[in-house]
């Protein structure tokens, strides 16, 4: 495959992942407005908590759809999976955009926020390992840290533009029209754009080592196979995920309501901080990416443990009660630079551990299933505490999930010198 033929595929790969994370985040970046719509009471902690409450739901599907799509992909290719994922996800967010109010359906509107939830979330956990798979395949073996770090570009480039519509919105709508209609229009937008990314992943490439692997009719893809023979290695991947996810969905998706609802920010300046860290954010990601590739990705994951563990406290600390924009988006970004070392390369680091006919349910899987324990339940474990009284033994949770990661990364090898990953070359 010539070099222009390999970047094109990676980079129509990144596009559809974008819109795929746009979906998904839109529902975290627009939910201080929709919550009473769909959970009246009064209680601004109260109707966020319920509407984080659903957002974890998603992350329960996450695990089904990693499984389910995880088999279809290693059985019919990375292609179709990645295809299907982005269906599902336009169904979930037409669903969301046209759904009536509690006030106009009563409990019918969170039931359908409920099931649209669910559809999206079956499509992230079946988008996730296909992507990942795909673009670990596609790269070379030399630069397939810096490449397969697209793969968390995209997402943070979803979850950026989500955010940047909310800015785009705050400036040209009122608050009363964001929080009647106003905030169906980033719904609508996701549905448009998937149909979109739909006829650009049918023109994809399939990889190489799944080509070959159909070839040699390798075992087919299942979850039992799956526990009997790669027991390790999806525990790897659950005990590596577990830290790294909880900090990402902390300074990612409850970054803007911990803002507004702890430090006291308006939600408009809640909201550019959180951008303007985000896109310093993404924009790190191929260079720690490529750092991997030189020295390894072991390190580069001990160095995330080592300063997550350290500075997690302090940094939550801080900003609680920080009063200045600019100092919020210093701290925020201190955080995002060290979580850099987890989200740069954790989808290389797990599709080097698998063999080809079991890599995308093997990056899956066990994936899903930690996004489902702490990723996905980050926010709501977040708003509980607070609901309590006792906010900062979040931060504290926070760290002892970072601290399992890096006993890890401790004991695992270097993936980038020992990958299961041939015939990219």
């Amino acid at each position: 495959m010539t070099p222009a033929r390999r970047l094109r595929n990676i980079i129509g790969g990144s596009a559809g992942n974008l819109v795929e994370w746009f979906d998904w985040f839109a529902y975290a970046a627009f939910t201080v407005y929709f919550a009473p719509v769909f959970f009246p009471s009064g209680d601004s902690t109260a109707e966020l908590l319920k509407a984080a409450a659903v957002f974890a739901v998603g992350f329960l599907m996450r695990p089904v759809g990693a499984w389910v799509m995880g088999v279809y992909s290693d059985r019919r290719g990375r292609k179709a999976g990645l295809t299907l994922s982005v269906s599902l996800m336009c169904a979930g967010a037409l669903i969301i955009a046209v759904t009536p109010g509690y006030a106009t359906i009563g409990l019918a509107a969170p039931a359908l926020l409920l099931l649209a939830r669910m559809m999206q979330g079956l499509s992230v956990g079946g988008e996730y390992g296909s992507s990942a798979t795909y673009l670990s395949e596609m790269a070379t073996a030399k630069h397939r840290g810096f490449w397969s770090s697209f793969q968390y570009v995209t997402l943070i480039s979803g979850q950026l533009l989500a955010l940047l519509l909310l800015i785009l919105l705050q400036n040209t709508l009122s608050e009363a029209a964001l929080e009647s209609w106003g905030w169906r229009i980033p719904f609508f937008v996701g549905a448009a754009l998937a149909v979109i990314v739909f006829w650009l992943r049918r023109r994809l490439d399939e990889t190489a080592a799944f080509i070959a692997t159909d070839a040699r009719e390798a075992p087919k893809s299942s979850a039992l196979l799956l526990m009997l023979r790669h027991p390790k290695e999806a525990l790897m991947v659950l005990g590596l995920t577990a830290g790294g996810t909880v900090a990402f969905y902390t300074y990612t998706t409850y970054l803007q309501k911990f803002l507004v609802n702890t430090s006291g920010f308006s939600k408009a300046t809640a909201t550019e901080i959180s951008a303007a860290a985000l896109f310093v954010f993404m924009l790190i990601q191929p260079a720690v990416g490529a750092l991997s590739d030189r020295i390894g990705r072991r390190p580069v994951m001990v160095a995330f443990g080592v300063l997550g563990v350290l500075f997690t406290v302090p940094i939550m600390t801080a900003l609680a009660g920080v009063d200045s924009p600019f100092l919020a988006f210093l701290l925020a970004m201190a955080a995002l630079v060290i979580v850099s070392g987890y989200t740069s390369i954790n989808a290389v680091v797990k599709a080097e551990l698998f063999p080809a006919h079991i890599r995308a349910l093997g990056v899956a899987l066990p994936y899903a299933v930690a996004n489902a324990l702490f990723g996905g339940t980050a926010e709501y474990a977040a708003l509980w505490f607070k609901d309590e009284g006792m906010e900062s033994a979040f931060f504290w949770y926070v760290t002892a999930l970072i601290g399992v990661s890096l006993l890890t990364y401790i004991r695992m090898r270097d993936t980038g010198r020992n990958s299961l990953i041939v015939h990219a070359d």
